[in-house]
């Protein structure tokens, strides 16, 4: 909150950026849209989640916003973009989170979200036989 002066409110400032890390619990900065990726890296993050079943979360098409692109960069401190943020914390890029996905970890993040994998189901129903 507070009163914004000098320019400071744009969409790149640290504010703006934290607001929309904050807005809700799996929010990714990527290239074009979950429906319609505009880089390969981007597209794997939307792969990874939909493999997890989570089909809501926000994405930001920093394509679209300059100041957003460079803003987010600034506040992770994390030169490329895509970039995945659970609960307000920064998680990584692709690479991470396709090794979070790998090693399980995703699955354990998403529990702490109240966020139940589709991954899960997909095992027990192996067991089944």
């Amino acid at each position: 909150g507070g009163a914004e002066g000098g320019g400071a409110g744009g969409s790149g400032s640290r504010e703006a950026v934290e607001r929309l890390v904050r807005e809700h619990p799996v929010v990714v900065f990527m290239k074009g849209s979950p429906a319609q990726p505009l880089c390969g890296f981007s597209n794997a993050v939307v792969q990874i989640l939909r493999l997890h079943g989570v089909e809501d979360y926000r994405a930001h098409d920093v394509l679209q916003d300059p100041d957003l692109r460079q803003g987010i960069k600034n506040y992770s401190n994390w030169p490329t973009i895509p970039q995945v943020y659970l609960n307000g914390e920064f998680v990584g890029g692709c690479d991470i989170l396709l090794q979070m996905h790998q090693n399980g970890d995703l699955v354990e993040e998403l529990k702490k979200l109240g966020i139940r994998s589709a991954l899960l189901d997909a095992e027990k129903d192996q067991d089944k036989k």
